[in-house]
C-alpha cells in the first residue's frame, strides 16, 4: 500500500486534494481538464484494442465480458433495495445508478498500478468497464418512472427509449469503444506507431488529471456535511462489499489476477461524470449533493489511495 501512495500520480491527487482544503486558487482549466479525460480513454482504449487484436476473441474474453454485464445488473439492484430503506426513493435510485456504474479514472489508475507491478491483464476489461457504465442508468430510470407513475408524474417521465439513446452515444463512452476498434484494426503495426502518444505520454497525463481530480474532490467535500452516517457508511462498506462479489464471480470463472483485480476495481467504483450528468437530466428529484457528494468526496478518494493497493492484496491472498 505504501508503494502505491508513493506513485506520483497518486501524490499528485494527495496534493490537489490538499491544496483544494487549503482553498488555494490552483486550478486546472476546465478545457484542459476535459482534454486529459478524452485523451486518458483514448489511450486507454488503445491499449485495449491492440491487446485485443492479439489475443482474438476468446472463452476469456466471454468469461471476462460477460462478469462485467453480470455485476453491473447486480451491483444497483442490491443497492436500491438497501438504499430505499435509508433515503428517499428518488435518492435512493439516483445513489443505486452511480454505485452500479463505474469510474473510469479509478479503473485507469488501476491499470497504471499493475503496469508498475508488471501484472499482465486482457485488454477486453476495457471492454468489460464500457459494458458497466449503462445498465444501472436504464435501471435507475425503470425505477423513477415506475414511482412517478404511481403517483400520477407522467409529465416528469424520461423514456427509457431516450435514456438508453444518450447512455449509448455518450462521447466519453463512445471514444472508448472507437479507439479499441481502431486498436483491433491496427493491430502490432499501429502499436509501434501510437506508443509514444498512448504509452510514454499515459503516465503524466493521468497524473495531471488527477492533480484536478484531487482539487475537485476537496470542493465536493462539504457536501458530506449532515448526511446519514448510514449513508456515509454505505459509500465506504458498500465498495468493499461490491469488490468481495467480483471476487467470488472472478474465481468462480478462472479470471487471472490482473483480470479479477480490475473486475474488484470496476465493481467498487462508483460514477462521478457520466451517471451524475445523465441524472440531472433523468431524475431531477434527486439531490444531486447527494449522490456527487458521497461518491466524489468519500469514494473516489478512498478506492484511489487506498482502495486499489487493498483489492489487489486480497485478489493475490485468494488467487494465488
Amino acid at each position: 500500500m505504501l508503494n502505491n501512495f508513493m506513485d506520483p500520480a497518486i501524490l499528485f491527487f494527495v496534493f490537489g486534494v490538499t491544496a483544494g482544503l487549503l482553498k488555494s486558487n490552483l486550478e486546472i482549466p476546465p478545457p484542459i481538464s476535459k482534454f486529459l479525460s478524452l485523451y486518458l480513454l483514448m489511450a486507454l482504449g488503445l491499449k485495449g484494442g491492440f491487446a485485443l487484436a492479439q489475443s482474438g476473441l476468446t472463452l476469456e474474453v466471454a468469461k471476462g465480458l460477460g462478469a462485467a454485464l453480470c455485476l453491473a445488473v447486480l451491483v444497483p439492484l442490491a443497492g436500491y433495495q438497501i438504499l430505499k430503506r435509508l433515503t428517499g426513493e428518488f435518492d435512493a435510485a439516483a445513489i443505486a445508478a452511480t454505485y452500479g456504474s463505474v469510474s473510469a479514472v479509478t479503473f485507469m489508475t488501476a491499470v497504471q498500478f499493475l503496469d508498475a507491478n508488471q501484472v499482465s491483464f486482457s485488454g477486453h476489461m476495457s471492454a468489460a468497464m464500457a459494458i458497466m457504465e449503462s445498465p444501472a442508468i436504464l435501471l435507475a430510470v425503470f425505477w423513477v418512472n415506475t414511482i412517478r407513475s404511481k403517483s400520477q408524474l407522467e409529465a416528469n417521465q424520461h423514456g427509457l427509449k431516450q435514456t438508453l439513446h444518450e447512455s449509448l452515444t455518450d462521447g466519453a463512452q463512445l471514444l472508448l469503444l472507437g479507439a479499441m476498434v481502431v486498436g483491433i484494426l491496427s493491430g502490432e503495426n499501429g502499436k509501434e506507431m501510437m506508443a509514444p502518444f498512448s504509452v510514454d505520454l499515459f503516465k503524466g497525463m493521468l497524473a495531471f488529471f488527477l492533480l484536478d481530480m484531487g482539487l475537485t474532490a476537496a470542493k465536493n467535500f462539504p457536501l458530506l456535511k449532515g448526511q446519514s452516517p448510514m449513508l456515509l457508511a454505505y459509500a465506504t462498506v458498500g465498495p468493499l462489499v461490491h469488490s468481495g462479489l467480483a471476487l467470488l464471480l472472478g474465481n468462480l470463472l478462472n479470471l487471472s489476477l490482473g483480470d479479477c483485480f480490475l473486475l474488484m476495481v470496476l465493481a467498487a467504483s462508483a460514477s462521478y461524470i457520466a451517471v451524475p450528468a445523465a441524472l440531472k437530466l433523468a431524475i431531477p428529484e434527486a439531490s444531486p449533493s447527494l449522490y456527487l457528494g458521497l461518491s466524489l468526496g468519500l469514494t473516489f478518494p478512498l478506492n484511489i489511495i487506498f482502495g486499489i493497493p487493498f483489492y489487489f492484496f486480497v485478489a493475490q491472498k485468494a488467487l494465488t
